[in-house]
This record gives C-alpha cells, sequence and structure tokens, in this order.
C-alpha cells in the first residue's frame, strides 16, 4: 500500500478509520481510536498521532485533492485524519459537511462519501482555516492571513474581502449575519460592522476598534461573535465580554467576574507553557492586567469560545479560567470542581435541540440544567481529547474536531 494515492479503510476495535489519499498533504489520514493524549499547545506541532501497529503509513504522494472514501455505516465511530493540524471549524450544510482547519477546507458529501479539498490552489488567499458559515446562501470561510472568502454556488468561485475592501484585518476568526440584516466580522484588528451586509459597498463597512470606542471594545483581537434575545451583539475579546446595543458598548473582565479566580483552578492548569514568554502581544495583555507572577497559561479575560443561549444568558469559554456564565447581572464560574472537563474551553456549541456542548483540553461535555453530563474523550470515540470544534448532523450524528482529526460519532 505504500505510496498507494486511494482511500483506504480499517476497522479497529468498532471504529471505521479513513484515508482520503493525501489531500491536505496528509488530510484525512489512517485514524486510530486512541489519538494523541492532551498536549500542550506548543507541543502540538510536534505531536504525531500513531499508526495502528502494523499498518503502512499512507506515503505522502501528489495531493489528492477530490475523491470518495470507503465509510463503514456499521461503525459506530468514524475518524477522519487530518495530518498535523487543528480542526477548528465544522459546519452542517444539509448533506455536506465543511472541515475548517489549518491546511484548508474539506467540503465531505455524508451521503456519497465523496470529499474536495479547498485552498490556496482553490483560490483562497490563506490554507488556515478559523470559521466556517454560510452568508446569504454562501459558504465563507474566515482565514488566517487571507481575509473572508465567500463561495458562489454556482461558479464555484471564491470571492474574496480584505483590508483594501475594508476589513479591520486579514486575520477573519469568527463571523454573525445579525437578524437585522447586519454582517460582523471578527478580526484581530478590531471588529467590522457590514450595514445590510452589503460587501461589494465601501461605504456600508464600519471598524470598531479600542481606540474609536474609547475603551468600549476591550480588546481590538476579537475571537467569537453572539446575538442576544434583543439584537444586542456579544464579542469574546482577549481583553474580556463586551456588548453592543443600539450604539452604546459595556464591558466585563476577570474584575467584574468573567473567569474564576488563579487559586481555584491553579490546581487543573494542564498547560505549563506562558504564551507571554514567546509573545510580545501576550506579554503586553498579560501586564496590564496584573498577571505578572502567574506563569502557567491562564487569563480569565481571555475568551476563547462565546454562545448565548436560548435564555438570553451569555456564556464564555476562557483561557485556564473555566466556563463563565453572564445572565445580564451577575456571573457564575464553573471549573474542573464543578465537573468540567478542563479548564481551558476552546469551543461552545449549540445543539438543534438546544443543548450546550463544551469543548475543553480535556474532552467535550454537554451541560445539561447545570450539570456536565454525557463526558466524552478518545475512550468514548474522540480522535483527540483536545476539542477545538463540533457540529451535528439532521440524524443526531457528532461530529467533533481536534488536532490532527474529526470524529463521527453515531447517537446511541
Amino acid at each position: 500500500m505504500k505510496g498507494h494515492p486511494m482511500a483506504i479503510s480499517l476497522r479497529i476495535a468498532g471504529v471505521t478509520a479513513i484515508a482520503l489519499g493525501t489531500a491536505l498533504a496528509g488530510a484525512y489520514q489512517l485514524g486510530r481510536q486512541n489519538a494523541v493524549p492532551a498536549a500542550e499547545p506548543a507541543k502540538l506541532a510536534q505531536a504525531q498521532p500513531a499508526l495502528p501497529e502494523g499498518h503502512t503509513p499512507v506515503a505522502a504522494a501528489a495531493p489528492q485533492r477530490e475523491g470518495k472514501v470507503a465509510s463503514d455505516p456499521s461503525s459506530k465511530f468514524t475518524h477522519f485524519r487530518v495530518g498535523n493540524k487543528n480542526v477548528k471549524r465544522l459546519f452542517v450544510d444539509g448533506d455536506l459537511v465543511w472541515v475548517g482547519t489549518s491546511g484548508g477546507a474539506v467540503r465531505y458529501d455524508t451521503k456519497t462519501d465523496e470529499y474536495k479539498l479547498f485552498d490556496t490552489q482553490s483560490g483562497l488567499l490563506s490554507n488556515g482555516v478559523f470559521h466556517v458559515s454560510k452568508v446569504d446562501g454562501r459558504i465563507a470561510l474566515g482565514t488566517y492571513g487571507g481575509g473572508l472568502s465567500l463561495l458562489d454556488p454556482k461558479s464555484q468561485q471564491w470571492d474574496t474581502y480584505n483590508i483594501p475592501e475594508g476589513l479591520g484585518d486579514a486575520f477573519v476568526y469568527d463571523v454573525l449575519k445579525a437578524k437585522n440584516g447586519d454582517l460582523w466580522i471578527a478580526t484581530w484588528s478590531g471588529v467590522n460592522r457590514v450595514r445590510g451586509g452589503d460587501l461589494k459597498d465601501r461605504s456600508k463597512w464600519e471598524l470598531y476598534t479600542v481606540e474609536n470606542t474609547k475603551g468600549g471594545l476591550p480588546n481590538d483581537w476579537v475571537y467569537g461573535l453572539a446575538e442576544g434575545k434583543n439584537g444586542e451583539i456579544w464579542l469574546g475579546t482577549e481583553g474580556g465580554l463586551a456588548r453592543f446595543n443600539q450604539g452604546r458598548w459595556d464591558n466585563w473582565n476577570h474584575a467584574k467576574g468573567l473567569g474564576a479566580d488563579y487559586e481555584r483552578v491553579k490546581g487543573h492548569i494542564q498547560y505549563n507553557t506562558d504564551p507571554s514568554k514567546v509573545s510580545e502581544h501576550h506579554a503586553k495583555q498579560k501586564q496590564e492586567m496584573g498577571l505578572e507572577k502567574i506563569d502557567v497559561a491562564y487569563n480569565p479575560n481571555y475568551i476563547v469560545s462565546l454562545a448565548v443561549d436560548a435564555q438570553g444568558a451569555v456564556w464564555a469559554g476562557t483561557w485556564g479560567g473555566g466556563l463563565s456564565r453572564f445572565d445580564g447581572q451577575k456571573w457564575t464560574q464553573y471549573t474542573v470542581s464543578e465537573g468540567l472537563p478542563g479548564n481551558h474551553v476552546f469551543m461552545l456549541y449549540t445543539d438543534p435541540k438546544g443543548q450546550m456542548w463544551i469543548g475543553t483540553n480535556n474532552g467535550l461535555a454537554k451541560m445539561v440544567d447545570g450539570k456536565f453530563t454525557q463526558k466524552l474523550t478518545t475512550e468514548d470515540g474522540l480522535f483527540n481529547n483536545v476539542v477545538f470544534s463540533m457540529t451535528t448532523t439532521a440524524d443526531g450524528t457528532l461530529w467533533v474536531g481536534s488536532y490532527g482529526g474529526v470524529a463521527r460519532i453515531k447517537p446511541s
């Protein structure tokens, strides 16, 4: 099988592990049930999920950019391997599942098992994909350094919006189409609002930053967007939570209740690498927030994931400070001590039934009535315990993205 570019499959202990040739320079290579254990972010680039014993690895031949895999419909778990890449976003569009990775986006047809890779060779300006959604009938990709790209369903061509078009920054982390038609775009240099979603009209583009909001936006690095029950826009930043409502800005940080205190979580900080030691930006943030004496991966002001539930409460996943809930008046923090799998909360996803799933550095959990239930790890079918993304298909199947791959888990 060495050097063979075609897809193969292997059944292991109830798990179907699939290779899609060498798409994404080894994307969707052979998976396995017990993937790499959770690793520190600084070490993830070197981590290599091992192949099953005795199996010949798929060779890095000429990239196979599209094809078909042999999926076993009877398997409870199916693993799709993407190589040394993070699966930052998963998005369902009918029968299609889009897999956004740091090496491009893969479109996978759940009915036919056909897949296609979209990357710089397909018209994107960057292979790093942070965000996948659908905006006005077009698939939207937020990229790492390549701006915002939208796929025309008829021509299959990409329209890209970058700094010359009005984008605050070429790094796009989230996109939100509000009920009033405005399009919000989270970047690492503030947040854009495009009135009426009219991307072609430069006069409709606005950019909000710390400077022009006079601190109303607490930090220019914006990671998450969500719309509240009354049309207000919530923003998760590296410096706290912000709310934009009818032209007014409000914000909250750790001093106001966001994130758990260090004393409460210090026994469960899994990552010892302090980002401020390798990044001037993070060092500056740490100093401004009074965290100089903490030398591990902890910043309760840093919101990595954001969601608003049906009752209008805001949920914020933080960098080492656990999960926080804000009802508009009061903050409540949830940590490992309360049953959260890990205190680094990378993903919040609300499924079609309104139930919230929390992806952490140490597995996935579902929250029901304020309690963490149905906790999943690699022992339960996850590809990796570090969970970055999730979605569900119409039949209730879970798709969970991690470092190195995606797990497809059928409902019980």
